[in-house]
């Protein structure tokens, strides 16, 4: 299967999947469309539509509602059709609705992503749009989901990743509309390295005997990148089959490379980072440099990716000026710039840790970018101090939150549940739960063949919550 095609499977796009996926839950392909105004706070009162989807499938009278965002992705009907929320909707009479987040996919309160439209892309602003939503649908159900809906009904928000994020911060400012939430791989603490990130990811490489090649293929690659002639930097991108570009762009490019299939879903059967990465790390024969030429040369080839491709994910000075909609990269960029950073650097070399990306990656490759794409008027750094200060400390006592984390998830030290220790206390109320052996937000992801025992134990928490939130 096709990179590309396999992640946008795991993260909810409608396309064939690998997994187990309910065959019988029929597809909710009928877009709709909210009013809401391009600014709740301020003087921009002009409206723009917000595309949702409806799955009133196993709703009967009494039932409660399911709310789910997509978040940093663009919306399909996957999330009304293909997710564990619409499992749980099957065995509680639940309505599910997805609602596109503002400024992804055909949701856009003003039709481009430049700085100075993208100004309106604040989280005050995403969360007043779903709080309208929930609101309007309570007092005309009928009218939102089209099909008639108590006005009673007990409101659950899910979300995974990102989404998780708003699931949360949904349930602190909005207790009395939303009962409760599932916040899977919630990425809620800001941090402007987010060197974590790496370290996550060699933690899985560890555990599949293969962490240590590696880091020695991402010193060799250095070796060049860093000090070596213009005509070694060129043999090495043509050795590991990407375009020329500047030794940074490279090691840029070469780093979502690594990655690719790191939050891919585990199960007792398959492990994608095992497959497309230590496999060919754990043959003796090849020295680290060749293993990982092989590796980077297969993702490329799996997925497709052409010359051209690579250089619109690699060379940072591609589509600067490039304001189109339906850019999920871009405005995914430029809440990293304003929000809470998470920039996904290498170490630095005095934390004494391994490498599993060069260390060109690092706050000079990610914060030119958040001016020269959105303008001067976009502050570095990011304050990520004043982020946690707000958004992160809102959660702290509030009751009916759901916080899960896959232990091989690359995200997880940007989670409530890092690797050293829970940010939040786990409470009977808000409980936080590690999902052993688990990547990604794999608990509201569909339910795959050969599951992990943790991963059911997981979705067995949270279902019993949730029928408790909504009693």
């Amino acid at each position: 299967m096709r990179v590309a095609t396999f992640l946008a499977c795991f993260a909810g796009a409608a396309v064939g999947c690998l997994d187990g996926r309910d065959a019988t839950i029929p597809a909710s392909a009928t877009p709709y469309w909210f009013p809401q105004p391009v600014d709740h706070f301020g003087s921009n009162n002009a409206t723009w539509q917000q595309q949702y989807f409806v799955n009133a499938t196993f709703y009967k009278p009494g039932g409660p509602i399911y709310v789910h965002t997509p978040g940093e992705q663009s919306l399909t009907t996957r999330f009304v059709d293909g997710t564990h929320p619409t499992d749980l909707a099957q065995t509680t009479n639940a309505l599910v609705v997805a609602i596109e987040h503002r400024f992804f996919g055909k949701s856009n309160p003003i039709p481009d992503l430049s700085g100075s439209s993208l100004q309106y892309l604040t989280i005050e602003n995403a969360l007043e749009d779903f709080a309208s939503f929930v609101r309007s649908a309570k007092s005309h159900p009928s009218d939102v989901f089209r099909t008639a809906v108590s006005k009673n009904a007990k409101v659950v928000f899910f979300g995974g990743s990102y989404s998780g994020n708003v699931a949360a911060w949904m349930r602190a400012k909005y207790p009395r509309l939303i009962q409760g939430a599932w916040a899977s791989s919630a990425m809620l603490y800001g941090r402007l390295d987010y060197y974590q990130f790496d370290q996550s990811f060699g933690q899985h490489l560890q555990a599949l005997g293969c962490a240590e090649k590696f880091s020695q293929a991402i010193e060799a690659v250095d070796d060049v990148l860093v000090s070596g002639s213009a005509a070694d930097v060129v043999a090495l991108q043509a050795k590991l089959g990407v375009p020329q570009l500047t030794p940074q762009d490279t090691a840029g490019l070469l780093s979502g490379l690594n990655t690719l299939y790191s939050m891919a879903p585990v199960t007792t059967a398959k492990d994608f980072v095992y497959d497309n990465v230590c496999s060919f790390f754990n043959n003796s024969s090849l020295a680290p440099i060749d293993a990982y030429a092989r590796a980077i040369k297969a993702v490329i080839s799996s997925d497709g990716m052409t010359e051209q491709s690579l250089r619109q994910m690699g060379d940072t000075s591609y589509g600067l000026d490039n304001y189109a909609i339906d850019q999920p990269g871009r405005s995914w960029y430029y809440m990293g710039c304003t929000w809470f950073g998470n920039w996904q650097t290498a170490p630095p070399s005095s934390s004494g840790l391994s490498r599993y990306r060069s260390q060109l990656v690092n706050l000079s490759y990610f914060e030119p970018n958040c001016q020269r794409k959105f303008g001067s008027n976009v502050a570095i750094p990011v304050d990520v101090s004043a982020y946690n200060a707000k958004w992160f400390n809102t959660l702290r006592g509030v009751s009916n939150i759901y916080y899960t984390s896959g232990s091989l998830d690359i995200w997880r030290d940007a989670t409530v549940a890092t690797s050293t220790g829970n940010l939040l206390p786990s409470s009977p109320s808000s409980p936080v739960f590690t999902i052993d052996g688990a990547t990604h937000s794999q608990d509201l992801g569909e339910k795959q063949v050969n599951e992990l025992a943790s991963v059911t134990k997981a979705r067995t928490i949270g279902d019993a919550l949730v029928v408790k939130w909504i009693k």
